[in-house]
């Protein structure tokens, strides 16, 4: 070694005080058995150093400033650059590789690679992760009263169709679709979301009134926003897809707000009113036109049964008077019994028979009493008479 040769081995330091080197041994024995130290001394470490410097020597015997050291130094260098391109993508990630610059593709998930720089290099932005944006308010942590939120009236006040005003708050949930242009075609990604989903959302309450807008309306409304809002992103090639739009709040501004709500207690009113009113109507109705039918239905067969026994007695009648011009004296007779039968069946009857003494002045006695019906009143008068 060059210093072994200078001044009794102290090395480059010069000779220790005291008979030592600078591990604090002595200078006297050289291998790894003297001294006692139980390890390899400076000699050691000296001979090894010189067996590597002569191994270097046979391997390049004019050292690093020949050409071939030169060479081997080159290739040493420009194996470290090229594995220096060796990069992953993670699952959640897309790698986006740039040739001077310039966008050249957009790598998947795994282990890629690509020219080291300076000639390329790559960015790895996370595309699973779900942004947020808040559009007519914003959200605040505080420990001890949970979220807190202020409103933004620049962006939450709209103008619905019926040209009215009305206060909406929505959030806008989306995620990186394309790495290459969310990173290269817009220029600020996160400020172009907002701006479009404000003015879709501006343009879809434009075209709705403030009624149906605070009520039914909202799930219709957060899917004309999602839809409008894609389709502006598109056209811009942002590489952003927007997963879900929530409308947050939709009301009347503040100043009005207990006016409004006036107005929305009458019409739930009239239509409490109006639900009543159908209700009995619905009632009312069906009852009077089953009566009607069941007068019409009674009437009905009051006329089928008037006519039919009209219809019989004609029949009967012209029966009887055929019969009768077939054979008049007996029938005459038959009808004059059948009469006296119909009209004295339920009479008391006295016969008296005309010949029966007659000629010997014998006057009959009638109990006229007993052919009178016998009732209470009847029989208390006679009571009283006699």
């Amino acid at each position: 070694m060059p210093w072994s040769n200078q001044g009794g081995g102290g090395g480059p330091w010069g000779p220790p005080p005291g008979g030592q080197n600078p591990w604090g041994r002595p200078t006297g024995g050289g291998g790894s058995s003297g001294g006692g130290g139980g390890g390899p001394g400076p000699a050691d470490l000296e001979e090894w150093l010189r067996k590597g410097q002569d191994r270097f020597k046979r391997i390049m015997p004019g050292g690093f400033g020949s050409g071939k050291g030169i060479a081997l130094i080159v290739g040493l260098v420009a194996g470290v650059w090229l594995l220096s391109g060796f990069y992953r993508v993670q699952p959640d990630e897309q790698g986006v590789v740039l040739r001077f610059g310039e966008w050249v593709r957009t790598e998947q998930p795994g282990l890629r690679y690509h020219l080291p720089g300076p000639i390329e290099e790559v960015y790895t932005p996370k595309v699973t992760r779900v942004n947020r944006i808040e559009i007519g308010y914003r959200s605040a942590g505080d420990p001890r009263r949970g979220t807190v939120e202020r409103d933004v009236a620049d962006e939450s006040l709209m103008l619905t169709g019926d040209e009215n005003i009305v206060d909406i708050d929505f959030t806008v949930f989306w995620l990186i679709k394309d790495a290459g242009q969310y990173l290269f075609k817009i220029r600020d990604p996160e400020t172009t979301v907002k701006k479009a989903a404000e003015s879709a959302m501006r343009e879809v309450i434009g075209r709705t009134d403030l009624q149906p807008a605070l009520t039914e309306a909202r799930q219709r409304i957060e899917t004309s926003t999602l839809t409008l809002l894609q389709r502006m992103l598109d056209e811009y090639q942002s590489g952003i897809e927007v997963t879900q739009v929530q409308l947050q709040k939709s009301d009347p501004p503040g100043p009005v707000v207990d006016a409004f709500n006036d107005v929305q207690r009458a019409r739930a009113d009239r239509e409490r009113l109006r639900n009543e009113a159908e209700a009995y109507r619905n009632d009312i109705i069906p009852r009077a036109r089953g009566e009607a039918e069941r007068l019409i239905q009674e009437a009905q067969a009051y006329k089928e049964e008037v006519v039919n026994l009209a219809k019989g007695d004609a029949a009967r009648f012209l029966s009887v008077y055929d019969a009768y011009n077939q054979s008049r004296e007996v029938l005459a007779q038959r009808i004059y019994l059948e009469a006296m039968e119909e009209v004295l069946g339920g009479m008391n009857k006295v016969i008296i028979d005309p010949t029966a003494g007659g000629g010997q002045g014998v006057v009959p006695y009638l109990p006229l009493n007993e052919l009178v019906p016998s009732t209470p009143s009847g029989r208390r008068s006679s009571e009283t008479g006699n």
